[in-house]
Parts: C-alpha cells; sequence; structure tokens
C-alpha cells in the first residue's frame, strides 16, 4: 500500500511540476522557449533578405507573406493543442476541403451568408468531434484514425462537389469575397482572425483549466488522470478545435481565392505539422504554445518567400522546410538532454 501511495505521489508531483513550468516567470519561459529562438531566426532571416533584395519589405511583398502564412498559421493553433496531448491530426488538410465544398454548395444554393459559413463550420466541428470520439472513447491510434479520415473526407468532398470547381456564391457573393478575401486597413482579413484568434486560444491555454488540463495530459496521462483530469473530453475536445480552425481557415481561403475545388487544402497537414513542431510543440506530448504555432508559420513562409525572391528552384522549398523541422526536434532532444 505505501509503495503504491508514493507511485501515486509521484504521478502527482509530475502534474505539479507542469503547471510550475505554465507560473515560472517571463524571462525564465522566454529562455527556454523555443518559439524565442524561431523569433529570432525571422528577425536574422527578414534583415538578411532585406538587404539582398529590395522587393522584400515592400507593402504588396509583406501583405503577399502575411496573408499566405494566416491560413496555415490558423490551422497550426489548432494543431497545437492536439500535439500537446501527445496526438496528431493528419485529416486537418482535407477537412478544410470538404468544410470550403459544403460552403460553396450553400452559397450556391443562394443561401444567406451567414447560413453558409455556419454550416462549414459546423462540418470541420463534425469531423473533428468524430476523431475525437474515435481516439478518446473508442481508444484508437490518432495516426490511424486521422489518416483514415484524410482520405475519408476528401472522397466526401469530391462526392459533394461532383468533382466540379464551385465559384458561384450567390446574391452575397460581393460580401463574402470581401470578408474572406479582403482587407481591413490594409491588413488582411485573415491574418486578423490569425491573431484575434491566436489570443483567444493563448488565453485558454494559459489561464484555464482547461488549458492547465491539456499540457497535464501531454506531460503525464496517467498522473493526470488519478488527479481527476476528464481525459477523454480533454482529448475530445483538442480534435474538435483542430478541425474548427481547419473550417475557419476554409472559410477565408475561399474568400481569397474566389472559388473552390476538392483539392483544397491537399498537403497542409504537412505545413500545418510544421508549424506546430517548429514553434516549439513537442510531439511528444506536454510542450507547445499559441505563438509558436504563429512565429512557426511566419518562419515556413518567410523561407518559401525568400528562396522565390532569391530565385531558388521551387522544388527546393521541401528540402528547407524538412530540414528546419529536424532541427526544431534535434534542438527539442538537446534540450530535454540537458534538463535530465
Amino acid at each position: 500500500m505505501n509503495e503504491e501511495a508514493r507511485e501515486v505521489s509521484k504521478k502527482v508531483a509530475a502534474i505539479e511540476d507542469i503547471v510550475e513550468v505554465r507560473e515560472s516567470g517571463p524571462l525564465q519561459q522566454l529562455l527556454a522557449n523555443q518559439a524565442a529562438w524561431i523569433t529570432i531566426a525571422v528577425i536574422i532571416i527578414g534583415i538578411v533578405m532585406a538587404v539582398l533584395s529590395s522587393a522584400f519589405l515592400t507593402r504588396n511583398n509583406l501583405f503577399n507573406i502575411t496573408r499566405n502564412l494566416s491560413f496555415v498559421g490558423i490551422m497550426a493553433l489548432g494543431m497545437t493543442p492536439v500535439i500537446i496531448t501527445a496526438g496528431i491530426d493528419l485529416s486537418v488538410g482535407s477537412v478544410m476541403g470538404i468544410s470550403g465544398i459544403i460552403l460553396g454548395l450553400v452559397l450556391g444554393a443562394q443561401q444567406p451568408l451567414w447560413l453558409g459559413i455556419t454550416m462549414a463550420l459546423f462540418t470541420a466541428l463534425l469531423v473533428g468531434a468524430l476523431n475525437g470520439f474515435l481516439i478518446a472513447y473508442v481508444r484508437l491510434n490518432p495516426f490511424v484514425v486521422t489518416l483514415g479520415m484524410l482520405s475519408l473526407a476528401r472522397s466526401q468532398a469530391i462526392v459533394f462537389s461532383n468533382n466540379k470547381m464551385l465559384f458561384d456564391f450567390g446574391p452575397q457573393s460581393d460580401a463574402f469575397l470581401a470578408l474572406g478575401g479582403g482587407r481591413t486597413f490594409g491588413i488582411p482579413n485573415s491574418v486578423i482572425a490569425m491573431v484575434v484568434l491566436g489570443l483567444i486560444i493563448w488565453f485558454f491555454m494559459r489561464f484555464t483549466a482547461w488549458g492547465q488540463y491539456v499540457y497535464a495530459v501531454g506531460g503525464n496521462e496517467e498522473a493526470a488522470r488519478l488527479t481527476g483530469v476528464p481525459i477523454r473530453w480533454i482529448k475530445m475536445s483538442v480534435y474538435m478545435l483542430a478541425g474548427l480552425m481547419a473550417g475557419v481557415a476554409a472559410v477565408f481561403m475561399v474568400g481569397w481565392l474566389g472559388a473552390v475545388t476538392n483539392a483544397l487544402g491537399t498537403g497542409d497537414e504537412l505545413r500545418v505539422i510544421a508549424a506546430t513542431v517548429i514553434g516549439g510543440a513537442n510531439l511528444l506530448g506536454g510542450a507547445g504554445s499559441a505563438y509558436g504555432a504563429i512565429i512557426g508559420a511566419v518562419l515556413i513562409e518567410e523561407i518559401r518567400n525568400a528562396l522565390i525572391l532569391a530565385g531558388v528552384d521551387a522544388f527546393w522549398q521541401g528540402t528547407f522546410v524538412g530540414a528546419f523541422i529536424i532541427f526544431a526536434v534535434l534542438l527539442e532532444r538537446i534540450r530535454n538532454y540537458r534538463k535530465s
């Protein structure tokens, strides 16, 4: 009995360690946070590109960079809690695709704009809930479930769209295009949405019990269970959030493109996971932040843009992004080794 009590005490201490990390001082968090070092890398690359290319800091180029990164950034915000719980969601690109198709079909049927957006977000949330239910309650492997959903959602997008491009958004087409692809005070609306959503998710991750539970589940699931954390609900909620963020990104992406096909979001799951990991999320769970998700997306798009301006073949983009992912994981391994 004493041995069991000591074991429980150790696991409870693990929860306390996680909370202590979250409540450490700003300077300590800055020095220990991978996102801070990625921010430095973003600044250095920006300075170098500003010197090498006069086009880098132009208004149009900065507008393109921020707009392009916002779609991945929004989805990375949803992916972050999933990875913090030691999960993975490979279906977000397909969720974006089917949400965009539903949006196009509803608006094309002459329905109100609010209904089209609501149906798109509901579809994304429903897919996320299905992922979460199978993973949390049926206890299936997250990789297998979301890999299957990647194919299933993409197939349904083809079925619903009849494999056709949708570009007729009904009488509210102008309002929708202005919302999704427009700008406010010169800033793309999708970027504003990314920042607002980032602040909301940061607040929930930092100051609510839900956020503490998410970190606890990823840090030591068994200890979290012993302390009364609703493990299954937390897991289901993070996959629902990931789906919802993919739906939000779909609304802005379709508004910007002015049309939607069933190929929308193809391959984006890799960029989203890359942004999250580069920003400091640990694939083993227990670490990650909303800011890290956004700054990771910034770095990926900055690299892509820099390669284009430097005249580097576009086929090399994946090489550089992949190298940064490996470097980010290696950096995390080194940091963990030093702690131990």
